[in-house]
């Protein structure tokens, strides 16, 4: 099978849309097929071979990404490639680039939902409009894009359920979570190195991975961290990645005085996660934008429970006292639950690493064929005239 995947965010940036392509494209060439990608320029000349780039302008209220207004010519080059499905991990300007190339085309499209984008815009958005207008605006385009697809892939059943509530019309949506690479992250990788380099041995320590970003919710972990630290002075926290609110939180951190005891990382290479997730002793999530929560499992795929929040999908991936623990929006409940994923890391290291083999990637992967080739039999009868 042929597959073109359009993304709104590719290489050099790294979030969980640029995780899941990537593990995703990596499985399905393991397999036989062909994956071939479709992104923006990136606005620092960075480029992957067999990428085709669209022409593209900088998002200036968010470095280190692009969008593409531009027309191209990219339908010719999906007809050279013999494109059997379109894709799309992008719901913005590739969302609706995908739409036009499968009707010009003729090709099925299937889409994942990776992003709350209307969790976003509030953040990011060049006008101030109000929250409410935002989000209205965001689902009418959004219902659109969504009907309008051969099928949808939600990656919990939370956010199937909240699709359901705004586009009741899609074709088919099928939860699929992005699976994780359960031979890379593993329990027995070797986390000394990175524990050296940051100053923690002998501390306990909790781990942040993800964009260091306002919507990711990083006020309540660092207050949470705060209140912990009162009770266990021998906790770290490693907050590991980089984004637009970075200086944001280092003065979240100077203000309550935790300079010493909290560690900015900034980016680390792919490459060095798995030894990052193995030099923690419990990880912490405190976002209601995830869809899905990848870094959850990657942390009970190492062996590592997680403290999240009791929020959409991130609730969704936690059984107390087995994998984790979950909290309120509230620096009490936080630093109780960053409390008890500690005190128990290493009674939950196995059951946590036992529920992430639930959701590896050739289980994610069997499923999201059978979804391509439901598409591709879909929009032949379609062209048949046999659905409508």
């Amino acid at each position: 099978m042929r597959v073109a995947m359009f993304t709104d965010s590719f290489l050099p940036a790294r979030d969980g849309v640029v995780n899941s392509i990537l593990t995703t494209k990596a499985q399905l060439e393991r397999l036989g097929h062909e994956v071939f990608i479709f992104a923006p320029e990136p606005c620092n000349g960075y480029r992957v071979d067999d990428v085709y780039y669209f022409r593209s302008l900088t998002y200036k209220r968010y470095p280190g990404y692009s969008f593409s207004p531009f027309p191209t010519n990219k339908c010719e080059i999906l007809n050279d490639l013999d494109i059997d499905v379109i894709h799309t991990h992008g719901l913005l300007f590739m969302g609706v680039r995908s739409m036009f190339a499968a009707r010009t085309m003729k090709l099925p499209v299937v889409v994942s939902f990776h992003t709350m984008i209307t969790d976003a815009a509030k953040y990011y958005a060049p006008l101030p409009i109000p929250e409410w207008m935002t989000n209205r605006l965001f689902w009418i385009y959004l219902k659109q894009l969504l009907e309008r697809a051969d099928s949808v892939v939600a990656p919990t059943a939370a956010i199937k359920s909240e699709l359901l509530t705004y586009a009741p019309a899609m074709h088919r949506v099928e939860v699929i979570p992005t699976g994780v690479d359960c031979e890379r992250f593993h329990p027995e990788n070797d986390g000394s190195a990175v524990r050296r380099r940051y100053g923690l041995d002998g501390e306990k320590v909790l781990l942040h991975v993800g964009r260091v970003a306002m919507e990711k919710n990083l006020d309540l972990v660092i207050e949470g961290f705060s209140k912990l630290l009162r009770k266990d002075p021998m906790v770290r926290l490693l907050i590991v990645g980089d984004g637009p609110a970075k200086k944001h939180y280092q003065e979240a951190v100077r203000d309550r005085g935790l300079d010493g005891r909290v560690v900015f990382t900034g980016f680390i290479p792919d490459e060095e996660l798995p030894q990052v997730y193995a030099a923690c002793d419990a990880t912490v999530i405190a976002s209601k934008f995830e869809t899905q929560g990848l870094v959850g499992l990657e942390a009970m795929a190492s062996g590592k429970p997680v403290a999240g929040i009791n929020y959409r999908a991130v609730k969704e991936l936690i059984r107390k006292g087995e994998n984790g623990y979950v909290f309120e929006d509230d620096p009490d409940s936080c630093a109780e639950a960053m409390r008890c994923v500690l005190d128990r890391s290493e009674q939950m290291r196995w059951s946590a690493r036992r529920y992430a083999l639930g959701y590896s990637v050739q289980l994610s992967v069997e499923k999201l064929l059978e979804l391509y080739e439901y598409s591709i039999e879909r929009k032949r009868m379609v062209l048949e005239g046999k659905v409508f």
